[in-house]
């Protein structure tokens, strides 16, 4: 796991669709629903569940990204503050 797949995870689901998230990071649709996947299969456990029609976070999955919300916070904030 590394911090662009928890910032794809993320920006998929505060978008709420794999096209808007590739919009918003500049990449293709595919590349994020591989980026998830493989995020899941390191995990073992489905982070999304995935319909033609809609998207949405299964428990565990909304735990993840909960926490991964703080974590890339965290990253930002030490970003921050060695900027200064």
């Amino acid at each position: 796991m590394d911090l662009p797949s928890l910032q794809a995870f993320v920006k998929v689901v505060q978008t709420g669709s794999f096209t808007r998230a590739a919009e918003a990071l500049n990449t293709q649709k595919a590349h994020l629903s591989r980026v998830v996947s493989q995020l899941e299969q390191e995990l073992g456990v489905r982070l999304l569940e995935r319909t033609t029609r809609a998207l949405s976070l299964t428990e565990i999955g909304r735990e993840f990204f909960e926490r991964a919300v703080g974590i890339l916070a965290s990253v930002e904030d030490a970003q921050r503050t060695v900027q200064k």
